[in-house]
């Protein structure tokens, strides 16, 4: 008795693009090397995004600021003032809600700190005609999330990012 087993034919994904500027987000979302922390944290939660580019007042990037460059600088940065002045030793220092911050009161240093003081000074950079296989081959041989694209005078045009090669493919 023979045995007959259907096999289904398994299409391979494809990629529907040709170079960098087709897998590309144009425009991208960017940080100056001499914002604040706070204004880096500010824009990375606003937008949503775990990562960005930074770039200098020409618009060329120097670097990449991730939530993980935050973190580690924000672990070993926390400085306090050794003791309240006295200004705020003497001064009634009650809210008006009535409740008093003279228990426990701490004046926090603030952070003057620069995104360029912390970010990953490195960065990976393609054309807007770098064929779409030699993207993913740099992005998957530098094991990183994202490659930039720059144009012929170095500026940021876009970001290609993992998330934006699998929008690419076709099943």
């Amino acid at each position: 008795m023979a045995l007959s087993m259907k096999v289904k034919a398994v299409r391979r994904p494809t990629l529907d693009a040709n170079n960098a500027a087709d897998l590309m987000t144009a425009n991208p979302v960017s940080i100056r090397d001499n914002a604040s922390i706070r204004e880096a944290v500010t824009l990375l939660i606003d937008k949503g995004f775990s990562a960005a580019p930074v770039i200098d007042a020409s618009g060329r990037p120097v670097g990449v600021l991730s939530r993980a460059d935050i973190i580690v600088h924000d672990r070993e940065r926390v400085e306090y003032l050794s003791s309240a002045s006295e200004y705020y030793e003497e001064s009634d220092l009650t809210l008006r809600s009535g409740e008093s911050l003279k228990n426990g009161f701490q004046i926090e240093r603030p952070d003057r700190t620069r995104v360029s003081d912390i970010m990953t000074p490195v960065v990976f950079s393609v054309s807007p005609d770098t064929a779409a296989a030699k993207v993913i081959e740099d992005m998957v041989g530098l094991k990183v999330h994202r490659l930039f694209v720059v144009d012929d005078s170095g500026i940021l045009v876009g970001v290609v990012s993992a998330l934006d090669v699998m929008r690419h493919l076709e099943c």
